[in-house]
């Protein structure tokens, strides 16, 4: 077993490096304008991520009054509520435009996984608090 363990880490570290070489390469031989519009991507989406992550313990005292209410409507609708305005976050910072059916796909894959970490974190949160 310990063999399997080590053929499969090798294996596994040599394609890892596979992959950073033609990463390099491939970022090399881009044109300006292509690595340009990369780059002012990974800008809004790492500005979005830190928001979602950031969002629900920015708003402590409102989790805090809707986990008073115990009730689970209050909490899907602040849940629902802090979901939305991600996604609209999310649409603004590419300005409203998403021209293909892939940047409508990662928006939503986006809202999803914004949602659930909403979700949980709320839930969490609101135990903490009580």
């Amino acid at each position: 077993m310990e063999w399997l363990k080590s053929v499969t880490g090798k294996i596994v570290t040599a394609l890892t490096v596979l992959a950073v070489i033609a990463g390099a390469i491939s970022w090399w031989q881009m044109d300006p304008a292509t690595r340009a519009a990369l780059l002012s991507g990974t800008e809004r989406i790492g500005l979005w991520v830190g928001v979602v992550l950031l969002w629900p313990w920015a708003s402590l005292p409102i989790i805090g009054r809707v986990a008073r209410l115990e009730s689970n409507l209050a909490g899907a609708v602040l849940v629902g509520a802090y979901t939305l305005a991600e996604a609209a976050l999310l649409a603004w910072l590419f300005h409203w435009h998403l021209p293909t059916v892939t940047a409508w796909t990662f928006v939503a894959l986006g809202t999803l996984v914004a949602g659930v970490y909403n979700l949980l974190i709320c839930d969490w949160i609101a135990e903490i608090l009580e």
